[in-house]
């Protein structure tokens, strides 16, 4: 048996006893599939590690920096109360139509709001708007911005906000310090501002599983 071959055998085994998929959560792979969406949405696994990360939060408002075809907006907002609030932040009309039905059939239109366009361009609108602190931020976004996302990430939060940033580790790429690919630059820049930033305290995680050799950054904001 290969080495892939049993990461996916191990994560459909996690996943049918710890996170199994709905109805309504198949339907969003379902159509975020038919649409062709690119395949990088997080598995079952790590949508419920983000769900329970929101609940241990207590969180109230939740900021998600990539939305896709909606799949791990719709764990996130599971985590909410009824007067809670998601704001999601996509690139592509194409993925926020799709998203965008995913989340009213899971009956989470009322909590979540997908905006559209760059998120280097909506996150200073989202600002300017003064809203309460995000309790968690999920950045799953371009990479080579992640730094960026982190900052902003920063300024809209608040003692004991939780971010996480996820992609990190690019099949080991990320170790390489002379790599000029822009993905890697930007995380490498992720990872290094967690780590010499006053206000947050971070760690990174590798994994392996039906996504392949990855991984994810946790990090606390302290003040």
């Amino acid at each position: 048996m290969s080495s892939s071959q049993r990461w996916d055998d191990v994560d459909f085994y996690f996943s049918s006893h710890l996170a199994p998929d709905d109805d309504v959560l198949q339907a969003a792979l379902r159509d975020s599939e038919a649409a062709q969406l690119p395949h990088v949405n997080v598995t079952a696994p790590q949508g419920k590690l983000l769900r329970l990360l929101a609940e241990m939060q207590g969180a109230r408002t939740i900021l998600e920096i990539g939305t896709l075809g909606g799949y791990s907006t719709i764990w996130l907002a599971r985590a909410l109360p009824a007067d809670g609030r998601l704001i999601s932040l996509e690139y592509s009309a194409k993925h926020a139509e799709i998203a965008t039905r995913n989340i009213a059939r899971a009956g989470l239109d009322k909590v979540v709001e997908v905006r559209v366009g760059p998120a280097l361009e909506s996150l200073p609108k989202l600002a300017d708007e003064n809203p309460p602190p995000f309790d968690l931020v999920f950045i799953d976004a371009d990479k080579a911005n992640n730094a960026h996302y982190v900052e902003w990430a920063l300024r809209l939060t608040r003692a004991g906000s939780v971010i996480v940033v996820d992609n990190v580790v690019r099949g080991g790429r990320v170790a390489d310090s002379d790599s000029t690919e822009p993905d890697i630059q930007g995380t490498r820049a992720a990872i290094e501002l967690i780590a010499a930033h006053p206000r947050l305290s971070g760690t990174a995680i590798q994994t392996v599983g039906s996504k392949g050799y990855d991984g994810f950054a946790l990090a606390r904001v302290l003040a």
